[in-house]
Parts: structure tokens; C-alpha cells; sequence
């Protein structure tokens, strides 16, 4: 007699080739689907356009200030460079033993700005010249005068070294809470459609509205990071200038404290 098992076994009816053609084929038709979506980027353009209304306020408010910075920042840059290299000039030309009257008088030019250090020059000499001319003022009172007027005129250089650091400094610190204030809209705007839908969605209903809500914060941070870091790269160059221009605000008062005295 033929065991029971191996007649059950006998009469298994084998997949037909086609049939498993045809699975084999939508498997790996899947597959393919699943890794071209893993792989596609993302449509930031696309995304902004369906985010809700106040995440698109909030990253259009983001990129104004982030070109408002950019615009502070290149500024700023040539504003330092253009320091350093009158500072250099007016140094080399002050330090090569030439006459102190030679260089009041191209200070005094109608036909050019000065600023920086030829601008704290021109204060202190003149004043000190104003002084020593009228009668009644000693050598200490002309030496005085010059260093008031050396340090009205360090103090205007110094403000404006530092013109829209401020206004840097307050979109580098903002920028990543306006952003996270996006992604906190983002995220209820997501869950109040969820409960209006009164279904049960899954993660591919959730997931766009979450995109729209971390992308917020991530322009918040590309706003910030370059606005901080031009900041503190911008007040070490103003610290360094003011240290430079009251050091030689210091030289030159020695050099007129001697000229005094041999009056």
C-alpha cells in the first residue's frame, strides 16, 4: 500500500512557467519603483509651492534677511579692506620722517575723504594748531585739546567700522527661532488636516507636511550660520582697527608733547 503522505505530495499542483514569469516580473517591477523613489531628490520649488500659506510666509521672510546679510556682509568686507590699506598707507608715509604740516595740508584736500587713521591725523594736529596759535594756552592745554579732538574723531571711526553688525547680528540670532516658529505651523497645519480627513492615514499623508515643516528650520540655519560667524569675524576685525588707531593716537600725542615742550 502507497503511504497517504507521499500520494498528497504527488498530487501538488507545480506553478505554471507563465505564472511565475508573471510574479517574478511584478516583484521585481516593485522593486525597481522602490528604488526610484528612495533615489529621487527633492523638488524644494515643488514643496514651497504646496506648503501652507504661513510656512511660505515664513521662508520668504527667511530670504530677505538672508540677502540682507549677504548684502551687510560683502559690504562689510570691503569696508575693512579699504581700512587696512589706508592704515597701511597713511602709516608708511606718517613713519618715513615726513613733515607733519605736508601731511595736514593733503589731509586737508577738498578733492578727497580722509577716514581711519589720517582722519584722527587731521583732528588732532588741527586742533593742536588752532591752540598753540591763540595766546593764553600752555603746552599742556594744546597737548589736551589735541587728544579730545584725536579721541572725537577715533570714536566716529569706530562707529563706523561697526555700521550693521547690529542689524547682522540680530538675523544670525533670529533666523533659527523664525524658522522653528515655520516648522510648528507646519506641523499643525498637518495635524488639523489629518483630523478633518477623519481617516486613518499612514506616513506617505504625514510625511509632506513635515518636509515643509523641517525645511523651514533648515533654511532658519543656513540664514544664521553665515550671518554669526561674519558677526564675530567682523567685531575681531573692528576690536583689532580700534586697537590700531588708539595706539597711534598714543604715538602721535607723544610726538606733539615733544614739539610742545620745544616751543
Amino acid at each position: 500500500m502507497i503511504p497517504l503522505a507521499t500520494l498528497l505530495q504527488a498530487t501538488q499542483i507545480e506553478p505554471l512557467p507563465e505564472e511565475a514569469a508573471a510574479t517574478t516580473t511584478t516583484l521585481a517591477e516593485g522593486a525597481d519603483a522602490a528604488a526610484v523613489a528612495a533615489h529621487s531628490g527633492i523638488n524644494y520649488i515643488d514643496l514651497m509651492l504646496k506648503a501652507s500659506l504661513p510656512v511660505q510666509l515664513i521662508v520668504l521672510l527667511l530670504l530677505v534677511g538672508s540677502l540682507v546679510s549677504w548684502v551687510i556682509i560683502f559690504r562689510k568686507a570691503r569696508v575693512f579692506k579699504l581700512a587696512n590699506r589706508e592704515a597701511d598707507d597713511f602709516e608708511s608715509r606718517f613713519w618715513s620722517g615726513a613733515d607733519l604740516g605736508k601731511l595736514y595740508s593733503s589731509a586737508t584736500d577738498r578733492n578727497r575723504r580722509v577716514s581711519g587713521l589720517e582722519a584722527i591725523f587731521e583732528a588732532g594736529f588741527r586742533e593742536f594748531a588752532r591752540l598753540r596759535e591763540k595766546r593764553g594756552f600752555d603746552a599742556r592745554a594744546q597737548l589736551e585739546g589735541a587728544q579730545r579732538a584725536m579721541r572725537v574723531s577715533y570714536t566716529r571711526e569706530v562707529d563706523l567700522l561697526e555700521r550693521n553688525l547690529e542689524l547682522l547680528a540680530n538675523i544670525g540670532s533670529t533666523a533659527p527661532y523664525v524658522g522653528l516658529v515655520g516648522t510648528v505651523f507646519g506641523i499643525m497645519v498637518t495635524m488639523h488636516d489629518m483630523l478633518n480627513s477623519g481617516e486613518q492615514t499612514g506616513i506617505a499623508a504625514v510625511a509632506p507636511g513635515i518636509s515643509e515643516a523641517l525645511f523651514a528650520t533648515a533654511i532658519g540655519l543656513f540664514v544664521a550660520i553665515p550671518a554669526v560667524w561674519a558677526y564675530n569675524r567682523f567685531t575681531t576685525r573692528v576690536e583689532r582697527l580700534a586697537v590700531r588707531y588708539e595706539s597711534f593716537a598714543e604715538e602721535f600725542s607723544t610726538i606733539l608733547q615733544r614739539q610742545s615742550s620745544l616751543d
